[in-house]
């Protein structure tokens, strides 16, 4: 028997080079716009040594009147235009073809990690901060384009452009060029040496960005608990420090990123002054250095410096765009949910047996579930009772595979769910919890959730077997009503009857209540109650509840403590024993009737 425990694992690659080419794959599939977008680059980088390759005959001829020809006072302003001219053009259309293909990238990326998000364990859910998460979509995944495209555009054009002034500097003069190229070793090991710092500063920012989200929406939601028990003081300091904290960060690689430009100039400085050493002795003792080579040797050498940094530079845009990707393939790498199932349920009966179960949690002290033996006959309603800490949720959320048990197993009309593909097990089985689910859509496309093809006089028959009609028509567009985030626009009761609409609309032959009435006032709860016995006619309905009014009607009532059956029989039967479920009856009594006084 699988392991309660669904423990994932990241298989996300571990060295730069790994993670660089696995980002380079979220790319090929645009490789024409993107190679076309190199094109224009390398056309672009390739009008680099035109500007100091027209100093030196300038100079040397251009002026003391011989400036004839490509020299003509007249010609050479038109090919200087027309040389940036073509710059320009080529370069707007490169950065719109990589802006093109990185934001393909982004819209890719963050599918993949919301497709595998919603395959992903309970558990996985349970051990994460929603914030978090959601920043790993919303920001990491942007740094992560820097890497994938903004870095080859650096390499491809800088390097282009570096070559090409190289070239013509070795052409001018090739001593003077290796002194130049001295500085290139220094400034490569520099580089080395604050990488593994960005890296690290980067995923510090992610983390600390991941605990301000995690603040703000513990803060959004909570905003009426924040106002009434005068706690803006403390989420003031929590996201504060939250804030702070990436500000460090921030600060920290921001220190490591900003401290490679001023090494990179300081090597620069130190081979130009070398450079004009020797080339004002190459002056004086030959003929080798001209004026307007020389001048032509050092604009090269000065529009050498800025790809040059860029080049250098390139480091921290990479490491913040690798240690982005680890976060954003460490979800991609998340392991979905089990479901080694083959066999395809189609309608079920609804037996439901649970043999021997046994659960325990993760780093749990004890088990949540210990030995349990319950049979759910097809279409009967069993109620779990018990109190809070004794194992009813644990044991319904078993039924649809949300954890799996740690030994034992579970049966639907003979067959083990385990074997069960997860989409047949729970297309057989409905959910109405305590907790309504709703979305920031319109009423239709709540109750009609998950289905397709749903017509309008089956969601009206819905709605009517709900209770919920009578509500749904006097709203201003009815079914059309937009109904706001987590249906924030209705009551209790609506909510809870929109939700039990959803289920009948369904249809399926086994139904899980969590406490479906347990936060309703009176009035509400006569509504959802006559709601539900709809519900659940001839349907397995497996009952967690306090309210009696459920409870006393169910076909069956077992007893939990501590996670283990202590009693089971009907409610007459239970309470002539005078135990366990007497004592709870008598207590759930007194609370009602302390409620109605």
């Amino acid at each position: 028997m699988k392991s309660s425990t669904n423990t994932s694992y990241s298989s996300a690659p571990r060295t730069s080079r790994e993670l660089y080419l696995r980002l380079l794959g979220y790319v090929r599939p645009y490789w024409r716009i993107f190679a076309l977008a190199i094109l224009f680059m390398a056309i672009a980088a390739a009008t680099e040594p035109i500007f100091p390759a027209l100093m030196k005959p300038l100079l040397d001829n251009g002026f003391g009147g011989k400036a004839t020809g490509v020299y003509n006072p007249w010609v050479l302003p038109l090919i200087i235009v027309g040389v940036f001219l073509l710059r320009g053009v080529f370069g707007f259309c490169a950065d719109y073809a990589l802006a093109w293909v990185s934001n393909k990238v982004v819209l890719d990326l963050r599918n993949a990690m919301f497709k595998r998000l919603v395959q992903l364990p309970t558990t996985f859910f349970d051990n994460q901060s929603s914030g978090a998460v959601m920043s790993r979509i919303a920001y990491d995944v942007t740094g992560v384009t820097g890497a994938a495209t903004g870095v080859l555009t650096i390499l491809v054009k800088d390097t282009l452009a570096v070559v090409g002034l190289l070239s013509w500097m070795f052409y001018l003069n090739w001593m003077l060029s290796l002194i130049a190229l001295v500085m290139i070793p220094a400034i490569a090991l520099a580089v080395l040496s604050f990488s593994k710092r960005l890296r690290a500063t980067s995923r510090g920012v992610q983390r600390a960005m991941g605990e301000i989200m995690h603040v703000l929406e513990e803060s959004i939601e909570a905003h009426k608990v924040v106002k009434i028990f005068g706690g803006q003081s403390y989420e003031g300091r929590r996201f504060a420090d939250a804030s702070g904290t990436q500000r460090s960060q921030a600060m920290r690689q921001t220190i490591a990123a900003a401290a490679l430009g001023p090494i990179v100039q300081l090597f620069a400085a130190l081979a130009l002054a070398t450079i004009i050493t020797v080339a004002i002795q190459q002056s004086n003792t030959s003929d080798q250095t001209t004026v307007g080579s020389f001048v032509s040797f050092i604009t090269a050498m000065l529009m050498l410096l800025a790809p040059l940094k860029r080049l250098t530079d390139i480091n921290a845009p990479l490491q913040r765009g690798l240690a982005a990707a680890e976060s954003v393939f460490d979800l991609i790498n998340q392991t979905p949910e089990d479901d080694f199932g083959t066999t395809v349920l189609g309608r079920a009966n609804g037996n439901v047996i649970f043999r021997d179960v046994h659960l325990r949690y993760p780093d749990a002290s004890r088990e949540a579930l210990a030995g349990i033996n319950l049979s759910l006959p097809a279409g009967k309603t069993v109620a779990l009772v018990g109190t809070s800490g004794s194992g009813k949720t644990s044991l319904a959320n078993l039924l649809p595979r949300f954890y799996h048990p740690t030994s034992g197993e579970i049966l639907i009309d003979d067959h083990s769910i385990e074997t069960l593909t997860i989409a047949s097990l729970r297309a057989n089985i409905a959910l109405v919890s305590q907790d309504v689910v709703l979305f920031n859509d319109t009423v239709a496309a709540n109750i009609a959730y998950g289905l397709q093809g749903v017509t309008q006089e089956s969601l009206e028959q819905a709605a009517r077997a709900a209770h919920a009609l009578e509500f749904i028509e006097t709203m201003p567009q009815g079914f059309a009503t937009l109904i706001g985030e987590n249906g924030v626009k209705l009551s209790g009761g609506q909510r809870q009857r929109l939700a039990i609409a959803r289920a009948i609309l369904k249809n399926a032959p086994i139904l899980i209540l969590d406490e479906a009435t347990s936060a309703l006032d009176t009035e509400s709860e006569r509504h959802v109650q006559a709601a539900l016995d709809v519900l659940m006619k001839n349907r397995t309905t497996l009952v967690v509840a306090h309210r009696l009014s459920t409870i006393e009607h169910a076909d069956r009532i077992v007893v939990l403590e501590s996670g283990r059956i202590v009693e089971e029989g009907c409610h007459a039967e239970l309470l002539a024993k005078n135990a366990a479920y007497a004592n709870f009856y008598r207590m759930q009594r007194t609370t009602e009737n302390q409620q109605l006084s």
